[in-house]
């Protein structure tokens, strides 16, 4: 999907004909960002309170969790949301997954992913790291989520507010590049960091 798409600073694209798939598509940022944090907060507790992990080691994965997110957004948007389609159906997979994002960036009822999938990749990903790594992932996957919420934030107020005159102001530039000149750089939303380290920064 880097094949160049003109930014449209106004509007939205119906997706589906079928109403309720298109519903299905759209969703308010704060809905599944308020699902996530709770969530994530909610399996912290009950993996401390339940004794299967204990205080020190959980905050430590979870920051880990966090930090993997980051990781995990970054190679998700880099090769999955913009890889290079070679079939009609990849190209209009491609299309409705990230390439209408790139066309009316500032749709805000398609910053997030919506709730039904949200929910349903999530249980099966905490189910996963369940699988794999036992109780410590009560301590990882809140922090897994919790990033994931924390990407929906830096996502949604980037497309939706103007840049503020601080720090966060980076964040702004950076996926303004990635959207309005160079669609095959910048791939990081919530850092910049795996930018740097995969040489993608414009």
């Amino acid at each position: 999907m880097n094949t160049r798409i003109t930014p449209k600073n106004k509007g939205t694209k119906q997706l589906f004909q079928n109403g309720l798939l298109e519903k299905l598509t759209r969703t308010h940022a704060a809905v599944p960002i308020t699902l996530f944090i709770i969530i994530g907060i909610g399996l912290l507790s009950y993996g401390i309170y339940q004794q299967l992990i204990t205080v020190v080691p959980a905050l430590m994965l979870f920051l880990a969790g966090l930090l993997s997110f980051t990781l995990i957004e970054y190679l998700v948007h880099r090769f999955v949301f913009h890889m290079e389609p070679d079939t009609s159906l990849k190209k209009d997979i491609a299309y409705k997954f990230h390439g209408v994002h790139h066309e009316y960036p500032k749709d805000k009822s398609r910053l997030a992913m919506p709730p039904v999938l949200s929910i349903l990749l999530s249980s099966i990903l905490f189910l996963a790291f369940l699988y794999i790594m036992g109780n410590i992932a009560y301590g990882f996957f809140p922090g897994f989520i919790v990033g994931y919420a924390a990407y929906l934030i830096v996502h949604y107020i980037v497309h939706a507010y103007r840049p503020p005159k601080n720090f966060f102001r980076i964040l702004w530039v950076h996926h303004g590049i990635h959207h309005y000149k160079r669609n095959d750089k910048a791939f990081g939303v919530s850092s910049p960091l795996w930018d740097y380290i995969f040489r993608s920064m414009p």
